[in-house]
């Protein structure tokens, strides 16, 4: 049996399995599990493959690919039920012809309901509610590495907090149920601040009680922040042109320039100025035209290309408790102009961050001791960004940063276990317990789950 090539959606995490199936039902994926010697260990599931780390890699294994499970299964006034491999952006649209959104709108609209039920998501917190997409299904069905069909609901409550943070290795994920809301009128504005400035007004920023997004550039010293909060007495129509001007910058135009930018331009300091101008441009497009008393949420969710092309990019995070947050933050700004002195290279992107609030719902939450504000560098993968997130992700961990198993790139087995503790611990048993013959576990989750 020839061995196969599979890589994520940017390309840059590539496994070999022995074989690639696409699933149509969950008959279908009984079948798969209980086959060992047609379809070999270990199994690993995917959607539209957006992870930045090896979490679905299936070296010598089964890939199950489950864009086919992609039905919309029932939609009631407050919940929607779909396939697994139902687009996240296919279902938003969906509910806001029945006057519904999802309560976390997050970015990424190719994110699949098998992978929000039971991976790891970011998006800032909006006033009162979770930043996390799994936060919100309220039940879910997956197949057992036995082939046995479990459903899990919220009455379940620890139950439902193991497999929120499951990542597949407890059982492959057929459909969730997830809660909805009706649409309510938001506003969003941005506005500019210079490192030490935000560092000192952050209790206030905190004090607004506003969602908080923010693109952060360390090397002119500077943070712009997203707000948002609902502003259900806004009149009028609502404005349907901020977001799609927002997603085209920051999710096709931006990273098309900055990687014809790094492609074409060999001198660093000229490269560097002319994304650094780019960025300034960016900067005042946020501030000056992404504004508005009456959007959408639905609208923030971006549809991407099933095929990524140049206008590609990749990415990865650490979360800090947000009271340290101004002091990581600017320790993250020096090592940036360090790292760049030392070693020649610098991200060819701004970078992000998202302050999400306290979240027990998933063992693993990232935000379970309390709010949390993230780093995100942002890269087209330029040349030394891989190396780059090795020393980021030794940055991080010294300073106590939380990462996420699915979008963190390059953790190492320490690494993790410090940042997650007993909790990790609690999972690696009870996985041990779901899949005693370790059917889903990949060399990955095997590395990381280690005692």
């Amino acid at each position: 049996m020839s061995t196969l090539t599979v890589a994520n959606w940017f390309g840059d995490v590539v496994s070999h399995p022995k074989v690639v199936v696409e699933a149509g039902s969950t008959e279908e994926i009984i079948a798969i599990l209980k086959d060992a010697a047609k379809y070999p260990s270990p199994v690993r599931a995917i959607g539209s493959n957006h992870s930045t780390s090896r979490c679905g890699v299936a070296d010598g294994g089964t890939v199950i690919k489950m864009s086919k499970m992609n039905r919309i299964l029932n939609i009631t006034a407050d919940t929607v039920t779909a396939e697994a491999g139902a687009l996240y952006i296919d279902i938003a649209k969906e509910l806001e012809k029945r006057g519904l959104q999802f309560y976390v709108n997050t970015e990424i609209g190719s994110l699949s309901v098998g992978s929000a039920a039971c991976a790891g998501t970011k998006d800032a917190s909006m006033p009162g509610e979770f930043g996390q997409v799994g936060s919100y299904v309220t039940s879910l069905k997956m197949v057992l590495p036995s082939g046995e069909v479990l459903e899990v609901n919220e009455s379940q409550r620890e139950l439902m907090q193991m497999m929120r943070s499951s990542y597949g290795l407890l059982g492959i994920v057929t459909e969730a149920t997830f809660r909805v809301r009706p649409i309510l009128p938001m506003a969003v504005h941005h506005k500019t601040f210079e490192l030490g400035e935000f560092v000192q007004k952050l209790p206030e920023l905190w004090a607004l009680n506003e969602s908080m997004m923010y693109y952060t550039f360390p090397f002119e010293n500077l943070i712009t922040v997203e707000f948002r909060k609902y502003n259900p007495g806004a009149s009028g129509s609502p404005n349907r042109t901020v977001w799609p001007l927002r997603n085209y910058m920051w999710g096709t135009a931006g990273p098309r320039f900055c990687y014809q930018v790094e492609k074409d331009i060999s001198n660093h300091t000229i490269r560097y100025g002319v994304i650094d101008g780019f960025c300034g441009l960016w900067r005042f497009k946020l501030t000056e035209m992404i504004r508005s008393d009456y959007t959408i949420a639905t609208d923030q969710i971006i549809r991407y290309p099933a095929v990524s092309d140049d206008s590609r990019y990749t990415f990865s995070l650490w979360a800090f408790p947000e009271e340290q947050f101004g002091a990581h933050l600017s320790a993250y700004f020096q090592f940036c102009r360090d790292y760049y002195k030392q070693k020649g290279y610098r991200s060819n992107m701004l970078n992000v961050g998202y302050r999400i609030s306290k979240d027990q719902e998933s063992l693993l939450s990232y935000s379970y001791d309390g709010n949390v504000m993230t780093i995100d560098p942002v890269s087209t993968a330029n040349p030394g960004w891989t190396e780059f997130l090795a020393a980021y992700n030794d940055l991080c961990n010294q300073r106590g940063g939380i990462p996420l198993m699915n979008q963190t790139f390059g953790i190492t087995r320490a690494q993790a276990q410090k940042s997650l503790g007993d909790r990790l611990k609690t999972f690696a048993k009870a996985r041990k317990t779901y899949d005693p013959g370790n059917r889903l576990l990949n060399d990955y989750f095997q590395d990381l789950l280690a005692d």
